[in-house]
């Protein structure tokens, strides 16, 4: 989800959420104005009876045509744009026009007016569901690689027995730590082990440096909800299931809602909106040395962390309970190929050279112009291109020169298998999110969060 996405856009890559927050803004919309989600029939009666809705790809031998590519301007869009070149090597009759979209603003309008569609678009996972009615399921497509995906982005793009997204990214949740801050204070990360034994350094670190805050707890109601999703895809769960009942009053979110109360009623949480100066402040002066996120947190001591930049590492996520997952997913994207576009199966063979052939993805992830030393803000979905052996990104200097290519392919093989993320997930942060940040002000408590906000997203969202 992600939310994101996150890289796409950064100022031009300087703040990775800047795009978090209207992440998801759309989706509800655009289900309350297109067909049932229900059923992917967004297309024409005739259409979807000859198709069944389902793309196929060109069988010529020398497939030829003119494609259009969406994808937001900054740094994804410069390393995509120069990946055309190889494309074109291979498919030297197709014409691709890549244009960088404002798509949160433009895209819903275009598919319901079917005016001016593109072959492709470059989308955020948590808006796939909701855009499905106008998408092509790429099942058959996708066929060939399906069992190499990581399942939990197969998950979150499928709806009724179809898949609507070719997956992007995978963004493993890490622990970022402050590695020189810890050791200095005595605290040894390597026990870590558990989200109780977090609890432990922290605890242990904040007697050392007595003004510390040591864990980051996010103030922000639409982050804060995706940080929730992540912890509770370690689990195995998220907010809907996979027909898009809530499924929120339950034992794994109140572990988790139990946990974060617990950091903020012992002040050993550090209240801020994810790398705003009120975060950043801490991070540099050592007051506030764990932090839980996606694997795109890694950009900050690479260019926002000036002072402690080279003392951070990354580690796997604590596990809930011994033995469990040591990552969840959180954030991310897929590109998705409108129905009402005129060659949508020359904008799959775009996408399938991308993702699926070793020059597209060497080419996304690997060095480039705009990534010196490789993209290492996400890792590839696709398990052959995500090889812990082959990297495809360089160690971190940030990170002090860690590897943190095999860290996060390895985290990633542990994320548990998830499901599509509902149309009124954006919604749920008025309730949930808003709920969550009472929660840290001491105003509720886990169980008041859980029945408050399953009560108002259920009746405001669910069923209305």
């Amino acid at each position: 989800m992600h939310p994101n996405h996150h890289r796409t856009s950064r100022a031009p890559r300087r703040h990775p959420v800047a795009l978090a927050a209207g992440l998801l803004v759309t989706a509800t919309a655009l289900a309350a104005c297109g067909p049932s989600i229900g059923g992917a029939d967004g297309g024409t009666d005739e259409e979807t009876s000859a198709t069944d809705g389902r793309l196929q790809a060109p069988t010529q031998d020398s497939p030829s045509g003119e494609i259009t590519i969406w994808d937001r301007s900054g740094d994804l869009y410069a390393v995509f744009d120069a990946v055309i070149d190889d494309f074109n090597e291979v498919y030297p009759d197709i014409v691709v026009h890549h244009e960088a979209v404002d798509i949160d603003a433009k895209l819903q309008n275009t598919l319901i007016t079917e005016t001016d569609v593109p072959d492709g678009v470059f989308l955020d996972d948590a808006k796939v569901a909701g855009f499905a009615p106008y998408l092509w399921d790429v099942t058959d497509v996708l066929e060939p690689y399906v069992a190499d995906i990581a399942q939990q982005k197969v998950d979150v793009s499928s709806l009724d027995g179809g898949i609507y997204g070719v997956p992007f990214d995978l963004d493993p949740g890490l622990l970022f730590y402050n590695a020189t801050a810890l050791e200095a204070a005595g605290v040894d990360v390597t026990q870590i082990a558990t989200y109780d034994d977090l609890l432990e350094a922290a605890r242990q670190y904040q007697a050392a440096v007595p003004d510390a805050k040591p864990i980051h707890l996010e103030q922000s109601a639409f982050l804060g909800q995706l940080q929730l999703e992540m912890y509770a895809s370690q689990l195995g769960t998220s907010l809907a299931d996979e027909n898009g009942e809530l499924r929120l009053e339950s034992d794994e979110y109140r572990q988790i809602l139990t946990w974060l109360d617990t950091v903020q009623r012992e002040g050993l949480g550090t209240r801020a909106e994810y790398l705003s100066p009120s975060d950043v402040g801490p991070l540099e002066n050592g007051q506030q040395v764990f932090y839980p996120w996606a694997i795109w947190f890694s950009f900050a001591p690479e260019q926002q962390l000036t002072q402690t930049s080279g003392d951070w590492r990354a580690m796997p996520l604590p596990a809930w309970e011994e033995g469990g997952a040591r990552s969840g997913a959180m954030g991310g994207s897929s590109f998705v190929l409108p129905k009402a576009g005129e060659n949508a199966d020359l904008a799959w063979l775009f996408y399938e050279f991308l993702m699926y052939d070793e020059a597209g993805y060497s080419a996304v992830w690997g060095q480039n112009d705009t990534y010196p030393n490789g993209l290492a803000t996400s890792i590839p979905a696709y398990t052959p291109a995500a090889d812990p052996s082959k990297p495809l990104f360089g160690p971190v200097a940030g990170l002090g020169g860690q590897d943190l290519w095999t860290t996060a392919v390895t985290a990633g093989a542990e994320i548990p298998g998830g499901a599509p993320t509902p149309d009124w997930w954006a919604g749920a942060v008025d309730y949930l999110g808003t709920d969550l940040q009472r929660m840290l002000d001491g105003e509720l408590t886990p169980d008041q969060v859980l029945e408050q906000a399953t009560t108002d997203i259920q009746t405001n969202l669910v069923d209305r």
